[in-house]
């Protein structure tokens, strides 16, 4: 169901034109009042006219708190936040349609969205307890079906992503000391907790950040890797013995575990630590990667010392940005055709050219820039707020 303005009263024309006017000023009243309506919803699309910086500010409906941004492609892209909020796009965001809220999630909070097209998505709330949910729409959202909830009192889910249609994870603060993380194998209807070694939380990371459904790295490559509270990333592995006394064709059984970095990020409280991470390839395909973690203290938005680092061998030393982002940032994620880093949070955007190891502003403060979730080209922050990258504005 596509939303109403939020000025707009809850009438058709078919209502301004079953009422007669007297008098031929009035009538000419009601018909410019009509057209002016025909005008306004032509416009009520996006509003071109509004920019932050190289962000286009778009049109949601909403005053929802939106920290969920999945950019699908093709036009069609999906977001989520407070009060059980979910968006969608069919037209690169000329128009964005509220979805039917999932069942009684009035007071949910969406804190993360993926979907595969514009008919299917998992969206997940995050809270705690069983205020952290996931439920799956295969109808462009017109319902929704719950399919996990957390069972864990004392439980908080941060983040969930997909590799492929099928294979997919999620990420919750520590339970009884671990990290909760679980991965399904049949598109999210059925889960399985992992009970390797090493995801137990570090004394200085009680949990990870549910800030933009990107603390967690799994989407598109592997191994899995996320970051926490504390600025530590945790990297999966899997190892194996070969049985040379089993019959030929065995498969080998792995096995699972993780293990721990210290990352050169803000540290000393609760606020503070990784609250994104991205990853880009190297100019060779298959050959090499770029890991990029950002965050910093979120309680000193302006702060700019320890909010991004960058890795060459795939997170196991890390090393800080020479010149970093200019406040805390909550995400962060590659640009393909730009060839550049963007990084976002609640005092506006960077970019960086060179690999992570120098940032400059995209917008601040005072453009508006204020931004906590990111998938390329679009970007959402509180309030409502959806922009959209225009490239044309990111010259180096």
């Amino acid at each position: 169901m596509t939303l109403r303005g939020r000025d707009q009263p809850d009438r058709g024309i078919g209502y301004l034109l079953s009422h007669q006017y007297d008098g031929g000023m009035q009538r000419w009243a009601g018909w410019i009042t009509i057209v002016g309506l025909l005008v306004s919803a032509w416009l009520w699309g996006q509003d071109t006219s509004q920019k932050s910086g190289p962000w286009v500010l778009e049109r949601s409906g909403t005053t929802a708190g939106l920290r969920g941004i999945h950019a699908v492609g093709g036009g069609v892209a999906w977001a989520s936040g407070t009060n059980g909020t979910v968006l969608r796009t069919e037209d690169g965001g000329y128009e964005w349609q509220s979805c039917a809220a999932p069942p009684d999630s009035a007071k949910l909070d969406f804190r993360g969205i993926w979907a595969w097209d514009a008919n299917t998505a998992i969206a997940m709330s995050s809270g705690p307890g069983d205020a952290s949910r996931l439920y799956q729409t295969t109808d462009g959202c017109s319902h929704w079906t719950p399919v996990l909830v957390n069972s864990d009192k004392d439980g908080f889910w941060d983040a969930v992503v997909f590799k492929s249609r099928m294979k997919g994870y999620l990420l919750g603060d520590p339970v009884n000391g671990r990290f909760f993380f679980s991965t399904t194998e049949d598109g999210g209807l059925n889960w399985k907790r992992s009970e390797a070694n090493g995801l137990d939380a570090a004394p200085d990371a009680k949990g990870a950040f549910a800030a933009s459904n990107s603390a967690l790295l799994g989407g598109e490559r592997e191994p899995v890797l996320f970051g926490t509270g504390g600025a530590y990333i945790y990297r999966q592995s899997f190892s194996g013995n070969v049985d040379f006394a089993a019959k030929p064709g065995t498969p080998i059984k792995m096995t699972e575990q993780w293990s721990r970095e210290a990352v050169p990020l803000a540290r000393g409280n609760d606020a503070s630590g990784i609250f994104s991470v991205g990853w880009h390839e190297g100019s060779i395909p298959g050959y090499g990667y770029t890991l990029v973690a950002v965050g910093g203290d979120y309680t000193k938005p302006n702060e700019s010392a320890g909010t991004a680092a960058w890795s060459k061998d795939g997170g196991k030393t890390w090393t800080a940005a020479e010149r970093p982002p200019h406040g805390y940032r909550s995400a962060v994620a590659w640009d393909a055709d730009a060839q550049a880093w963007i990084a976002v949070g609640t005092n506006g955007s960077d970019i960086s050219w060179d690999d992570g190891k120098t940032w400059v502003p995209l917008d601040g403060p005072e453009t508006g820039g204020n931004w906590n979730a990111l998938s390329l080209p679009w970007v959402v922050g509180p309030e409502g707020r959806i922009g959209k990258i225009n490239p044309d504005q990111l010259k180096k």
